[in-house]
């Protein structure tokens, strides 16, 4: 029997039994802490054969506590946490899982765009304080939005936008101009996305700053900002700054800068709780997308410790 470490939260909390799924082939699922705290993932690392690991680091030094390690198969899609030479150079293939979540997180980037246009969770603490006055938003269907990054998730929302009728914008160095209309865009640069939308939602991996003072400062006056994708994106303090002096009007997150109870990230800021909407890592949050993330990560581990070549591999890794 081998021993298959998890250490995402979610993993097989979703209406597929995964942990009988790996039992059925021969496997112990054993737990471990989300956040990888090294101390602590050093003794059941030691006894795993793979690993199935949630958002936090996987460094060489988590690599080397791990001597029986066959493949880390990341539970989600980003890698960024993921030392992938390291990976490379002790020959343990890595896998993720593209595509698992992309609807559940295009769904919640179109309502955290209701939520932030019709101000919503303003409305409903005003309210719940005997304050019935009314606060006038904006229409989705009358917005220019701007979509940057316009893979699966970009596009799932795209299609979902077609409903209402804005005019769609979308900005991806890795697509060209006739693959972005076939997906029912208008191709842009990204800089003239945000000279020109009313609305921006990201989508595009970390690693890189899209929105900075700079940016900020040629943006469209008044216009709403969705992140769904990574904090590293977003020069928090800047688009505080540009929130107080209304060149931004709204934001809506699903991650922000620390991503801990205890962030002190500048959007926390009571004087902007009426501007800005955050929302803990609920984007990939569904029983669906709960389902389609486990099982493809424990198929692609069981493939690799049955001798097989895993479905997902990430570039670049062994």
């Amino acid at each position: 029997m081998g021993v298959i470490l998890a250490t995402s939260r979610s993993f097989s909390d979703g209406d597929i039994d995964l942990v009988a799924r790996a039992a059925a082939a021969g496997h112990e699922i054993v737990r471990g802490p989300a956040h990888h705290d090294l101390g602590e993932l050093a003794p059941l690392l030691a006894n795993a054969d793979a690993w199935i690991a949630g958002t936090g680091p996987v460094t060489a030094a988590h690599l080397d506590a791990g001597p029986r390690l066959k493949v880390v198969a990341r539970y989600g899609v980003g890698t960024e946490a993921v030392d992938l030479d390291a990976a490379a150079a002790r020959g343990i293939p890595v896998t993720n899982t593209p595509g698992a979540n992309a609807d559940a997180v295009a769904d919640h980037a179109v309502g955290l765009m209701l939520a932030a246009l019709r101000l919503i969770p303003d409305g409903d603490r005003r309210v719940r304080q005997g304050d019935w006055s009314v606060r006038r938003g904006r229409e989705l269907g009358a917005a220019t939005v701007g979509i940057v990054g316009f893979g699966r998730i970009g596009q799932g929302v795209a299609g979902r936008l077609s409903g209402f009728g804005p005019r769609i914008l979308a900005a991806d160095p890795f697509l060209d101009a006739g693959r972005v209309r076939d997906l029912g865009a208008e191709p842009t640069g990204l800089d003239e996305l945000f000279r020109t939308a009313d609305l921006i939602t990201l989508h595009a991996p970390g690693g890189q700053r899209l929105i900075d003072a700079q940016r900020l400062a040629g943006i469209r006056p008044g216009a709403v900002i969705v992140n769904t994708a990574r904090p590293d994106l977003v020069d928090e303090s800047a688009l505080a700054a540009a929130l107080r002096d209304g060149r931004v009007s709204g934001y809506a997150a699903d991650t922000l800068d620390g991503d801990t109870a205890a962030s002190s990230s500048a959007l926390l800021a009571d004087d902007l709780a009426d501007r800005v909407i955050v929302t803990p890592h609920l984007g990939a949050q569904t029983t669906q997308a709960v389902d389609n993330m486990g099982s493809m990560s424990l198929d692609d581990a069981l493939a690799v410790l049955a001798g097989r070549t895993p479905a997902h591999p990430v570039k670049g890794s062994s």
